[in-house]
């Protein structure tokens, strides 16, 4: 009972700017219009969350509301409690509550299933020229 009133809690608070859809930032990362990072989570398939109770309390679906109309690419989704969240090619978005701030992504690779949400993947340093002998 008492996790269930948490969970409404924080997702009543997260929800608070959650209405509008995800927006991609300029390094593809997915936030809300605060700019509250997003992530997935791997143990969910495409239009259906496997995140409930506790795991919910630390990750808040990002909510969407009924009439809210969604670009191509993003969607909704009817959670267990009948609520609507938002999801990105049927992915389910959360937040994390280890953030404190916006554009931070301390949620990211915990449990090596959560993930900030992307439109496309990280880019990594350039690291020069690789130089490979041929022959060796």
């Amino acid at each position: 009972m008492l996790s269930r009133y948490l969970l409404s809690i924080v997702t009543m608070a997260c929800s608070l700017t959650a209405l509008a859809q995800p927006i991609e930032g300029a390094d593809g990362r997915l936030t809300d219009p605060s700019g509250r990072v997003l992530y997935t989570f791997d143990r969910d398939s495409a239009g259906v969350s496997a995140c409930k109770d506790e795991c919910a309390v630390q990750w808040p679906p990002f909510s969407a509301s009924p009439d809210a109309s969604a670009k191509p690419a993003f969607s909704q989704l009817r959670r267990d409690d009948g609520s609507l969240q938002w999801a990105h090619r049927g992915k389910p978005l959360y937040y994390f509550v280890g953030d404190a701030k916006p554009g931070q992504a301390s949620g990211d690779g915990l449990g090596g299933t959560w993930h900030v949400a992307r439109t496309r993947p990280a880019e990594t340093p350039d690291s020069g020229p690789s130089y490979s002998p041929k022959g060796y």
